[in-house]
């Protein structure tokens, strides 16, 4: 007979929503276990990297309620931000009214796949009862100095007039006129995330249940540098020093003898000043102008072609008093280091392929221990190895592993070589002279030292200013006598101006609204004006996990004793493509709210498990490649605990998986069999006796070896396909001892425990099924009331085992025998088994190699 899913899942769903079986109670009786998948943006429609994200964070809440734990398993949606309002300007909708229809359309279909969320905690980030608390959070943050304004390139559309995110830059265009995109410089709000960089670097070490890929990533991006920054002064018309410097910020102190030019990012603040004048003056504008219409994307590309100018001016390398060219290219960022290099052609290969273009000079001063004897016209490529120092002044003969510190400390102690000798005032402040991004005049401190070893960060400020509208208002007033004042917290939120005319031109749409934008100074009462940008949807996504503990709290961001109670998250379950923003994002929140006094932790998520992607014959599923497989429609054809047994079954959960129609297929087959268990055998009658065959032992055996590896395995390391596998061989033993019966009504206990433990153990999985079968086998009430399965040691005990017998290391014998046999006894009856006395006979026994509890290896000569 085939399993019914049609009615039963339908009956299931509705009995867990009327009887509210997924409540999270705030208890603190019980331990708690929190339980998060990453809120999806709402688009309108499941896809099955949804499916698979969710199933797996399903499998493991479900297991863990039955465990006895208090279970915290909510489901919100990410749903301010682009597509929304790309959407509303394409089919020139109201993005509230869009995206509140997509979310019940998700919500609809969430509920069809069984997933148990605390419905009752629902949050939605575009609701003012949410984003009221993101700007409390922003005004906290710039209370504290944390949130600030400034200037900062962006993608510009000049057609629309409108700023893009890098996903809207297509090509080298916009994604909507296709016009040429530009870099442009525009006022923006920032977060000091910076101010963070050292604890969210130290702190990873706690992460100990985070994939060490995603640590890798954060320390990455993080990115701590220990070197030197360099100061070279800049030379006048006639070649002479002056009393600017251009700082350079480098790892590779060791190459400072072979730099032979500097490069200046375009956007550098110095160069409009340095090439006044100049014959090259016109040249080197254009070229800017060029870059600007350019994405650092494309700017930095291994495989684009790095183009540059010579400015017309100069500079001294501070360690030799050499002149060297200044040069302005495309492949150097202002936000990296401070927006200029010292290029050290011979060492570096970005450097060296740049010099070659352009003849600039080369100087070798690390020698490769390979080639000792290279000369810069035999070099093929740039040397960026170790080895002994040459042409680099007192340190030649000095290998790398030491001159990098030695040069280090020389520089921060002695003065430039057009210098007389540094006071011992200069020396001793050089470590405490504080890294910026100043360039030009020449402090006090820095004329008399060479550079001061420093640390970078390849971390930059986070940008959360959007020209857009479908975002959380900044909650921010411009008054021309106050200048800027944050708006009072009474009168949070700033609400969303609703019926905004959205075109996706000229600028934010927030600006265009007179009763929005004109307002009253809170300090002075005279008429002020409000920012029009909104916040970048991250800053929604990097706290909405707190929110989850008292959703419906009104006296402040979150209710203290509650989130002490819930957090941190427990298991945390969400894509790879996340592993660097989002979740830093969110330990930086964690850590100012940690601050704050609000929090007593600093790291909101205990353990990450970051699942694979969903493929069909190798490649992502999309619209576009018309190879996206629609849940609805396995759903209908197979029901949806088929399809959650199957993306589950089909692969490991950090791995990717290709779907496979045929697999699916013999996920449904299966819980067909499982089905037929109590509906071809009677599952009733007196329990009193229990056959004591070797049957029946082999059977409970099997079925509590079963319950250990699943509980491992969800407990553990997150194997949930063996989990599954390990449930159908115990499925398999129970038709054998059946089969054997001649398919008589068993009443057998054997049996009967094993497929009571088959339908607990299959719970997580198969929701839907599994509580149907144990309402017919006789219980009340739902299945994820019960208690999880524990093993019993003494049943999975083996009386006997299967010891290999080799002779000369090749196998000649298999022997069943008493599990604690001991040696000297194991010896003699492996040595007179029939088959390994006719291997033996006649020759010498050198020695017998016996591996305890697997095999015994007689060697003979």
């Amino acid at each position: 007979m085939k399993y019914p899913f049609q009615k039963i899942e339908k009956k299931w769903q509705a009995y867990w929503q009327k009887n509210r079986i997924n409540q999270a109670v705030f208890s603190k009786d019980k331990p708690k276990y929190y339980l998060l998948e990453m809120f999806p943006y709402p688009s309108g429609k499941l896809h099955m990297g949804h499916v698979r994200n969710y199933t797996i964070g399903d499998v493991l809440a479900r297991f863990k309620k039955m465990q006895g734990y208090n279970v915290l398993h909510p489901m919100g949606y990410d749903a301010f931000g682009q597509p929304a309002e790309n959407a509303a300007i394409k089919n020139k909708a109201d993005p509230a009214k869009w995206t509140k229809q997509c979310i019940d359309w998700m919500r609809e279909e969430m509920q069809q796949m069984g997933f148990s969320y605390d419905w009752d905690r629902e949050v939605a980030t575009y609701l003012p009862e949410y984003y009221k608390w993101n700007q409390w959070i922003f005004l906290k943050m710039f209370e504290k100095g944390l949130a600030y304004k400034k200037e900062s390139l962006v993608n510009w559309c000049s057609s629309c007039q409108t700023t893009l995110a890098n996903e809207e830059v297509i090509d080298g265009g916009c994604w909507r006129c296709h016009t040429k995109v530009e870099q442009k410089d525009l006022e923006q709000w920032f977060l000091k995330i910076t101010d963070f960089a050292q604890r969210l670097l130290d702190d990873l070490k706690f992460l100990k249940n985070w994939p060490s890929r995603v640590i890798t990533m954060q320390e990455n991006w993080i990115g701590k540098s220990i070197g030197v920054e360099i100061y070279f002064r800049l030379c006048d018309k006639g070649g002479r020093p002056t009393d600017k410097i251009i700082p350079v910020f480098t790892t590779r102190q060791d190459t400072i003898f072979g730099a032979t030019y500097i490069v200046l990012a375009p956007e550098h603040p110095l160069i409009k000043e340095i090439i006044k004048g100049l014959p090259q003056e016109n040249k080197v504008l254009e070229f800017i102008e060029k870059v600007s219409k350019e994405t650092k994307t494309i700017r930095t590309a291994a495989d684009v072609k790095k183009e540059g100018v010579f400015s017309g001016a100069y500079a001294v390398n501070p360690v030799n008093n050499e002149k060297i060219p200044i040069w302005v290219a495309d492949y150097v960022l202002m936000e990296y280091g401070t927006g200029a290099i010292m290029a050290v052609p011979t060492h570096d290969q970005r450097d060296f392929l740049f010099a070659k273009e352009h003849n600039l000079p080369m100087r070798i001063v690390i020698q490769n221990p390979d080639e000792p004897n290279l000369k810069v016209e035999d070099l093929t490529c740039a040397y960026e190895g170790e080895g002994n120092q040459v042409n680099s002044s007192q340190f030649n003969g000095m290998h790398t592993s030491q001159s990098k510190e030695k040069i280090a400390d020389w520089m921060s102690a002695n003065p430039p070589k057009w210098i007389g000798p540094a006071s011992p005032k200069a020396s001793a402040e050089a470590s405490e002279i504080s890294h910026d991004k100043s360039h030009g005049d020449l402090s006090e401190r820095r004329r008399e030292i060479m550079g001061k070893k420093t640390t970078h960060w390849r971390l930059r400020d986070w940008l959360i200013s959007r020209q857009r509208y479908w975002g959380t208002p900044i909650p921010i007033i411009y008054c021309d006598k106050c200048g800027i004042v944050a708006a009072p917290e009474e009168d949070l939120p700033v609400l969303l101006p609703q019926k905004v005319a959205i075109t996706g031109k000229g600028g934010s749409p927030l600006s265009k609204v007179e009763k929005f934008i004109n307002c009253k100074c809170p300090k002075c009462k005279s008429n002020a004006r409000r920012e029009t940008d909104t916040m970048a949807t991250f800053f929604d996504s990097s706290w909405y996990f707190l929110r989850f503990c008292s959703p419906k709290y009104a006296k402040g961001v979150f209710d203290k004793e509650e989130v002490s109670y819930w957090m941190p998250v427990d298991q945390y379950v969400g894509g790879i493509e996340h592993a660097i923003l989002h979740l830093l994002y969110s330990r930086f929140f964690t850590k100012f709210f940690n601050d704050l006094g609000l929090l007593g932790f600093s790291e909101p998520f205990i353990r990450l498990l970051t699942q694979g992607m969903v493929l069909k014959e190798g490649e992502v599923m999309s619209k576009s490649k018309g190879n996206v497989v629609d849940p609805d429609i396995i759903i209908k054809k197979y029901g949806t605990d088929t399809l959650r047994l199957y993306i589950i079954f089909a692969a490991p959960p950090e791995d990717q998986m290709d779907w496979n129609e045929r697999a699916i297929e013999g996920s449904w087959r299966f819980l067909n069999r499982v089905w037929n268990l109590i509906e071809n055998y009677e599952f009733k009658g007196n329990d009193s006796s229990s056959s004591e065959d070797k049957e029946s032992k082999d059977l409970r055996q099997k079925t509590h070896l079963t319950i250990k590896n699943v509980t491992d395995d969800l407990a553990k390391d997150f194997h949930l396909n063996t989990a599954i596998s390990s449930i159908m061989e115990l499925v398999n033993a129970i038709y054998v001892v059946l089969s054997k019966n001649n398919n008589n009504k068993s009443s057998d206990l054997a049996v009967k425990e094993a497929i009571k433990t088959v339908i607990l153990l299959l719970a997580p999985f198969a929701p839907h099924l599994s509580e149907e079968m144990w309402q017919r086998i006789g219980n009340k009430g739902s299945i994820f009331k019960e208690s999880w399965p524990k093993f019993d040691s003494n049943a999975i005990k083996q009386d006997t085992i299967t010891f290999i017998i080799q002779v000369n290391g090749k196998v000649r014998a298999t022997m069943e025998l008493p599990v604690d046999i001991d040696e000297e006894k194991l010896k003699a009856t492996a040595l007179a088994e029939s088959n390994v006395e006719k291997w033996v006979k006649d020759k010498t026994i050198k020695k017998v190699i016996i591996v305890p509890k697997k095999l015994v290896n007689i060697v003979v000569g």
